[in-house]
């Protein structure tokens, strides 16, 4: 601390800073070394984690679509890249309460066929990808958040610094108080998965969305099984769509057989749901109560359980991805092919390309200025053809399961996604929600603690924590709308719609207050987005905090 008590950050210079450990990230420094070996070229590459370990806070599904991997390693195989179940046979279905109808084979578009794909576990790749990264001369610093852009005077981006570490509740420098670091960089890659809270700050500050539609998301609620051998069938994927959700309602399930005995079960609901009651969580939980689901589970046992948003708008709403001194990556921009239900392929390529940008114009001598070259080489890239060919599928659920399904099917079967039109989104996510007297309450049958489970319980499978004596990182702009208007307009819809307990209205000398429990927090952002009145906003904890998804 300097004589006018501001605390001093020591710094480092580097190339390029990477602000995530996820695919995109590891991917683009990957590359960045890849291309300095090749030109024999020097370049420094630091990536920076706020998980505990590369992986910590990585879910997803996963089938792995291994594109964008055949590019960047192509002996893959011989490395040990842990993609160890090859699809083997795969299942669609339509759900209602009861029964289960499924959809041939030759009904589904060509972008929910999964032949030559793997079911992994995504947290396991990326630190895989760590491994390779660092082997190649990556600096990589997990258990550091970056928290803070920096900025030149000129208003370009000029690095990133972590968060100070051990600050107390109240703002103070505790007993094991260290002063965050700033890394300054030639060009800084922000690649912190969907709904990033720097990107958020820098779609901002330079109007990346000014053209194109608001992003729509989902949340994405997995648990990790261990059943019994007879009920396993390694390599089987299943997907579903219809009951336990209403019709007007967009999202469906995920059900991966991975090796060792192991399935991995998720829901997926849109977050454009209007009914402020729907709970994402229970609808999981119920949904596993269904006659051709429930089986699997009997007599297994859960091992790890997790949640995510993702973004779900595709083209229509990527956002434009270079700003003086930096790029978006990945789920940051919003590469997800909401048809494939996949989106590590078009993430890991979407930094491949950032990377090519950034060596070609340091080679060239050039820093902190506008990586045009980025947005050029991804619009000529088989990541946008992609996202152009899948546009219309999202939009066209704004119209209700029947519609978008039968829409689905013209569009992706008999047109190949070439339509000449293009379809609008419903509009902002929070937006949509209906005010409590206008919704008809959803009563969810009480968890079983075999099959079905309370929140809590949950949270304590996803290895989720915090120091509790740190700073609040959900911050609320206005402490009394969650009362004066979530609570008293759509009866306090931030109980339901956390999938990890973390909101709750507790009485309190005769009157409500919303008591916030951030240590349960599993980072999925689904509060920052639905929030009806946008009164949440989630901030990067302590570094090191959160969920340690063990193969998530």
């Amino acid at each position: 601390m300097n004589d006018d008590g501001v605390v001093e950050r020591d710094s480092m210079e580097v190339d390029v800073v990477i602000v995530g450990a996820g695919p995109s990230g590891l991917s683009a420094a990957i590359r960045l070394l890849q291309l300095a070996s090749e030109k024999e070229q020097e370049l420094s590459v630091c990536v920076v984690e706020k998980g505990s370990e590369v992986g910590a806070h990585i879910m997803s599904g996963a089938v792995l679509e291994t594109r964008a991997l055949d590019e960047l390693i192509p002996d893959w195989q011989d490395k040990g890249a842990p993609l160890n179940t090859p699809v083997t046979a795969e299942k669609v279905m339509f759900l209602s309460a009861t029964g289960a109808r499924s959809v041939p084979s030759f009904g589904l578009p060509p972008a929910m066929h999964n032949k030559g794909n793997y079911i992994i576990s995504l947290g396991n790749l990326c630190r895989w990808l760590g491994e390779q990264a660092e082997a190649l001369g990556v600096e990589i610093y997990p258990g550091f958040a970056a928290a803070e852009i920096l900025y030149h005077e000129d208003g370009s981006i000029k690095g990133i610094a972590t968060g100070d570490m051990g600050v107390s509740e109240d703002g103070s420098q505790g007993p094991n108080f260290q002063p965050g670091m700033e890394l300054h960089a030639k060009y800084t890659f922000f690649s912190e998965g969907c709904r990033g809270h720097l990107g958020k700050q820098l779609k901002e500050k330079f109007d990346l969305e000014k053209d194109v539609q608001p992003q729509t998301y989902g949340i994405g609620i997995k648990e990790l099984w261990e059943v019994e051998p007879d009920k396993h069938q390694q390599g089987l994927v299943v997907h579903t769509a219809g009951w336990p959700l209403d019709t007007k309602t967009y999202g469906g399930s995920f059900v991966y057989h991975l090796e060792n005995n192991q399935v991995a079960i998720g829901f997926v609901v849109g977050l454009d749901y209007q009914n402020p009651y729907l709970s994402p969580y229970d609808e999981f939980q119920r949904f596993k109560l269904h006659p051709a689901i429930k089986p699997t589970l009997e007599g297994g046992r859960r091992i790890a359980y997790g949640a995510r948003a993702l973004n779900e708008g595709g083209l229509q709403c990527l956002p434009k991805m270079h700003f003086p001194g930096g790029v978006l990556t990945g789920c940051e921009a919003g590469t997800l092919n909401m048809p494939k239900i996949k989106g590590t392929h078009t993430a890991m390529k979407s930094g491949m390309l950032a990377a090519e940008a950034a060596f070609a114009a340091i080679s060239a001598g050039r820093a902190n200025d506008d990586l045009i070259e980025y947005s050029e080489a991804f619009k000529n890239s088989w990541v946008q053809q992609e996202l152009h060919v899948a546009r219309n599928v999202r939009p066209s659920f704004k119209w209700g399961l029947l519609v978008g399904t039968m829409y689905t099917g013209i569009d992706q079967i008999l047109l190949r996604g070439k339509a000449p039109w293009t379809f609008k989104h419903h509009g902002v996510d929070y937006a949509q929600l209906k005010k409590a007297s206008d919704s008809t309450p959803i009563d969810y049958p009480k968890p079983d603690g075999e099959i079905t489970f309370d929140k809590l319980t949950s949270v304590s499978f996803s290895a989720t924590n915090h120091e509790e004596d740190q700073p609040v990182h959900l911050t609320l702009k206005d402490d009394s709308v969650p009362v004066a208007v979530n609570l008293a307009e759509y009866d306090g819809p931030e109980v339901r719609f956390c999938p990890a307990g973390v909101y709750e209205f507790v009485e309190e000398n005769d009157t409500q207050r919303l008591q916030i429990n951030s240590q349960n927090c599993v980072h999925c952002k689904t509060c920052d987005i639905k929030d009806p009145t946008q009164n949440i906003s989630w901030v990067t904890p302590e570094g090191g905090g959160g969920p340690n998804y063990p193969n998530m």
